[in-house]
């Protein structure tokens, strides 16, 4: 098929349907379960645990967003464009930071008529499924709720939409669907997927450059039989397409039934008697720097899982299509080879004039006939680079890496359990198939195929997508090696031991060549010895405990060391086994506190001693203590208090010892309990003088009065507002007070009580502020904030809220942008004054004088075709007011306009002759029958319903209708879709440089 501008040639793969017997010899006989020495003594590849790599991946996800399986690299802008279920995003290369995230989804009627037409809610969705970065814009394209849709966006920011097109023919309906796509160095986009909602109709579809839309050939299974799209690329002269096909197999490998356009076969296979073939191409990649095609090859779904590498070169993919055909008479005829009517065609090389200028209808029946390539394209070892039973590999990148004595291919294959092998691809048999490493990039017990893999080989790092996230991962690790032993055996071509600073680093990193060191010699080996790990713990259960003679119920749990279990010598689990918790206990009271100080220091007192319920505490439902917390007892009960000496009442006066005449009343009183009173004890008085008599007596009259306690005093306040306080009231021993000798009040001189036993309000408090959110712009000036809720705790009803702001925001990148301005606008329609205008904005959030240099509108001269017409006048005198026309102008136009008639009328009757002349060999050479080539008269074979010589006019062949404006659309009634063979040609190998050289564009 000639694509004007480009040659688009297919490397298909063939899907066998033929079940092989035998992959290898260890998979004969089930495997017999390994002893623990037969375990140790095995020799496997190293594996790095998802725990161990964690620290060094970087990793993003974003609420919502599902299947990141398109991936861009833009490097020179230091972002990665991710495209997800109903987002896209910009990342940073660095360490997968958010950028940028704007949503890209279907709106209600697009999903509402995909679900009316029984399709599930999960399928109507919009799911990008073209993500490729062309200078500053990024095209891409969406499922969009089986309603495909593409547009072009602002590289630096995807919110803004610059054009938006039909996705129909450049993205699949169905978001299960394969599909690939590229865009070549003229801004030509070469799509391949099916282009219907049934998804029975495939094609490889040009659009959006100079030329017309071209497709291949409708409904026609010689060109594609239910293919797998897998890979495009953009390499010389060409684009290459790779892909697997569904093909018929009438027999053995000599009835091949291959008849699509221009399609050789990828060999990959194991090399033997009966040669093993991988027939199932998932993967490929284009390493530039080698002219070499990797590819990853896998057995049938329906057979036994393998899996295999084989790379390509460039000159034997050119070699393959530059050699002879295969040929079938008709579809009981076998295949046969046929010569190349054109080998080593180069596009552009063709003479411009030369013997063969006209080409015969019979060079284009040829290259209608002629598709299969006889010969399949041959790996560069005989031998797979790599190859795994029991393991379907996925994806592929590769790096290529300078090692200290050589150059290295590292190989990274994705698996469709969700692991990456790095593997060496080498010419060395000692060191064919080594895996270096196995890295686990999901978490134990999760495995799902990976939905993407990018390299970056600038910055050392892969890009895994995945289906809630995007992975980085760094190449090399070479600092996890802490000795030099550990360094060198893991046979890393990244790594060496420096001896110089004792590290493990790279070569680039290391402070002198002569000093660092390599190893590698052999496959590195797993270390076996495995140290134990604790499984997870069990469900809490009810369980009994013992402590002497008290018993209790507790809850515990339990955990095994099998995960894993210790082995080839590994430690044993450190830590416990069992954990008891919520043990019920009976409360114990402490020992007995010394008794207090005698409350008297004579006579009868008390004293008082006190224990606790803490020793222990009861706890988890067990019982209180028993008795009593505080214990009284008497004192000083033979230490008898010193009666106290005092005098008694006065007497009465006696009568006055005289009748008259003047004489003396005396009265008199007692010294109680001694006769140490002080003062006198008889008192006379006469006329103007007092007699004191002091009579002493040693006689005592004892009274004892015991105490008695007063009324109690008010309750006091609580000691709580709530959850639970206590009050106290008091009582004193004075009703009466104990003398005498008297008994004290037996009894407390407190009370307490609880009181207010109800909850506590809770007052609100602010929860932490929360971390700073990613800048809203990345330069000309943004914000960015942070947020905190009154949750810590919430305030109960009814009170008091927590005070402050719940958002705090602050300015960021106020920078200016470079280059602020907004892309240039369509020029305007030419004015009478035959000007044309465009303009644009300023971006800047803060605009300033340097950040936006230039000028906002722009003007230019209209061109030629494009000046407005400006009518003639009524009069030649308004004619010359108006555009300035005179006698001379109308004069010359009339003259210019008889010679173009005159000349275009000879050119028309000229072009007569000739069609007249070629539609007379052509019904010399084109049968009037429904398939010339084919044709059996009454009836047409199955898969021959087609007209393999020609298309129909551009409306007829289902070309899908380019959006853009430089669509042109065909003028001829027939157009031949094979390039036109001249018989000579100069034998030229393949030369990918000369990709920027002149592209052909032959007639059609």
């Amino acid at each position: 098929m000639v694509a004007p501008g480009r040659l688009a040639v297919s490397l298909l793969l063939p899907s066998l349907t033929l079940l092989v017997p035998h992959l290898s010899s260890s998979q004969d006989v089930a495997s017999e379960p390994r002893s623990e020495q037969q375990l140790c003594a095995l020799r496997e590849h190293p594996t790095v645990a998802f725990e161990d790599l964690k620290p060094w991946v970087s990793n993003f996800t974003y609420p919502g967003a599902r299947d990141f399986s398109q991936l861009a690299l833009d490097p020179s802008r230091n972002q990665l464009i991710v495209g997800a279920r109903n987002y896209l995003f910009r990342l940073s290369l660095a360490n997968v930071s958010l950028l940028q995230a704007t949503e890209w989804a279907s709106n209600e009627d697009t999903r509402r008529s995909c679900q009316s037409k029984g399709k599930t809610e999960e399928e109507c969705q919009n799911y990008v499924r073209v993500l490729i970065v062309t200078g500053r814009k990024v095209f891409m394209c969406g499922t969009n709720a089986f309603s495909p849709v593409c547009c072009s966006r602002q590289v630096g920011n995807l919110s803004r939409t610059i054009e938006k097109i039909n996705g129909v023919a450049r993205c699949p309906y169905d978001p299960r669907h394969n599909s690939t796509a590229v865009i070549s160095s003229q801004g030509e986009l070469y799509a391949a997927t099916v282009i219907d909602f049934s998804g029975r109709d495939p094609a490889i579809y040009r659009s959006l450059g100079s030329g017309p839309p071209l497709r291949t050939a409708q409904y026609n299974s010689k060109w594609l039989n239910e293919p797998n799209f897998v890979a495009a690329y953009d390499i010389g002269l060409f684009a290459y397409f790779f892909l697997r096909e569904n093909a018929g197999w009438q027999g053995g490998w000599e009835e091949d039934t291959w008849t699509t356009f221009m399609k050789a076969r990828l060999n990959c296979s194991r090399p033997g008697e009966v040669p093993f073939y991988y027939n199932e191409l998932q993967s490929a990649f284009h390493l530039p720097e080698q002219d070499l095609i990797y590819g990853v090859f896998t057995t049938n779904v329906n057979s036994i899982a393998a899996s295999a590498v084989c790379a390509f070169n460039l000159s034997a993919i050119s070699q393959a299509f530059n050699g002879p055909f295969r040929y079938q008479e008709n579809p009981r005829a076998a295949w046969l080879p046929i010569a190349n009517p054109i080998p080593n065609f180069q596009c552009g090389t063709l003479p411009e004039m030369g013997p063969n200028e006209n080409l015969t209808e019979r060079s284009l029946q040829d290259a209608q006939r002629l598709f299969l390539m006889s010969e399949a394209v041959q790996p560069v070892t005989p031998e797979p680079c790599v190859t795994q039973d029991s393991v379907r590999f996925s994806h592929l990148v590769v790096d290529l890496v300078q090692a200290k004595d050589t150059l290295y291919h590292v190989l990274y294959i994705g698996t469709e359990s969700g692991t990456i092998l790095k593997a060496l691809s080498t010419a060395s048999r000692s060191l064919r198939g080594c895996y270096l490493e196995e890295l686990h990039v999901l978490p134990p017990g999760r495995r799902e195929p990976l939905r993407s893999l990018r390299i970056l080989h600038s910055a050392r790092a892969l890009f895994v997508g995945l289906n809630e996230g995007v992975l980085r991962v760094p190449l090399e690790r070479c600092t996890a090696y802490r000795s030099q032993g550990a360094c060198l055996g893991a046979r890393d071509p990244y790594c060496g031991w420096d001896g110089k600073q004792q590290r493990c680093s790279t070569l680039e990193d290391s402070s002198n060549m002569s000093l660092w060191t390599q190893n590698i010699t052999a496959c590195p080996v797993r270390n076996m010895t495995q140290d134990g790990g604790f499984g997870p713990w069990s469900p809490w259960q009810p369980c009994e405990h013992l402590d002497g003679d008290n018993s209790g119920s507790c809850l515990c749990r339990a955990r095994s060391c099998d995960s894993p279990r210790p082995r080839c010598g590994g430690l044993d689990c450190l830590g416990p086994a069992i954990h008891i918790a919520n043990c019920s206990r009976n409360g114990a009271w402490t020992p007995w506190s010394s008794w207090a100080q005698c409350s008297t220091s004579c006579g009868i007192g008390f004293q008082v001693r006190q224990r606790s319920c803490s020793n222990p505490a009861p706890r988890h439902g067990g019982r209180i203590c028993v008795g009593k917390s505080r214990e009284e007892r008497f004192c000083n009960e033979n230490t008898a208090c010193p009666v106290p000496i005092f005098w008694a009442s006065w007497g009465s006066w006696t009568k006055c010892s005289s009748n008259c005449g003047g004489g003396v009343q005396s009265r008199r009183r007692l010294c109680e309990n001694g006769n140490s009173c002080p003062g006198c004890g008889v008192v006379r008085a006469g006329p103007g003088t007092l007699v004191e008599e002091l009579l002493r007596s040693g006689s005592a009259s004892p009274h004892t009065v015991s105490g008695g306690w007063a009324a109690w005093g008010p309750w006091s306040s609580c000691s709580r507002d709530c959850e639970l306080g206590f009050r106290v009231r008091k009582r004193t021993c004075t009703n009466p007070e104990p003398r005498n000798g008297g008994l004290p009040c037996v009894g407390d001189a407190a009370e307490y009580q609880d009181c207010n036993p109800q909850t506590c309000p809770v007052r609100g408090a602010w929860s932490c502020w929360t971390s700073w959110s990613p800048c809203s712009a990345s330069c000309g000036g943004g914000h960015y904030q942070r947020t905190r809720s009154c949750s810590s705790p919430a305030p109960s009803p009814g009170e008091d809220i927590c005070l402050g702001l719940h958002t705090e925001e602050a300015l960021c990148a106020t920078q200016a942008c470079p280059e602020g301005w907004s892309l240039w606008s369509e020029w305007s329609p030419c004015s009478e004054d035959g000007a044309q205008s465009r303009s644009r904005s300023c971006e800047d959030l803060i605009p300033g004088p340097s950040t936006c240099p230039g000028n906002s509108s722009q003007s230019r001269p209209c061109p030629y075709s494009e000046i407005p017409v400006i009518l003639p006048a009524s009069s030649v005198e308004e004619a010359a007011g108006c555009g300035g026309f005179s006698l001379i102008h109308l004069v010359a136009t009339g003259v210019s306009c008889f010679l173009g008639s005159g000349l275009l009328t000879l050119a028309v009757y000229l072009s007569c002759q000739h069609c007249q002349r070629q539609s007379q060999e052509s019904t010399l050479v084109h049968p009037a029958t429904p398939n010339h080539l084919h044709y059996k008269g009454g009836g047409t074979p199955k898969n021959e319903k087609y007209t393999p010589m020609e298309f129909k006019t551009l409306n007829k062949n289902n070309l899908i209708p380019d959006d853009r404006a430089n669509f042109y659309p065909l003028q001829q009634t027939n157009v031949y879709t094979t390039t036109y063979y001249p018989s000579p040609l100069n034998k030229q190998s393949f030369r990918p440089e000369a990709s920027p050289g002149q592209r052909c564009f032959p007639n059609s």
